[in-house]
């Protein structure tokens, strides 16, 4: 799956550069929607990102691409691995600015886990 999410201002922390927990959390929300979407009627939550490295400054006007793929599935919990590139930087549509594994478990109403297949 992939989606794209434009910087704005209030994206930016002081230095007018993309605030990493902004970046953090458009993460989660794509591979939730990733999850959401493989998996109709199912409620998921996050339980934990591998691992967490900025490797490029992102300005305000960037367009993200977040690529979202399946990555892994357990019993109770459903492993994604998303990509974030620069997708409207002219020569740089591959270049990552971020990556890593996150990983959503099945809940049921109350937040207990639930089991995915079967």
């Amino acid at each position: 799956m992939e989606n794209f999410k434009l910087i704005l201002p209030e994206h930016l922390n002081h230095y007018q550069y993309l605030f990493g927990g902004y970046l953090l959390k458009f993460v989660d929300e794509s591979a939730w929607i990733a999850a959401t979407l493989d998996y109709p009627g199912f409620k998921f939550m996050t339980i934990g990102m591998d691992r967490v490295e900025f490797r490029k400054t992102v300005r305000e006007g960037t367009v993200l691409r977040i690529h979202c793929e399946q990555a892994k599935i357990g019993n109770t919990s459903i492993q994604y691995h998303v990509d974030v590139f620069k997708a409207n930087s002219i020569g740089a549509e591959n270049e990552t600015v971020f990556s890593t594994n996150v990983t959503l478990v099945r809940v049921d109403d109350d937040g207990n886990k639930k089991r995915i297949a079967g």
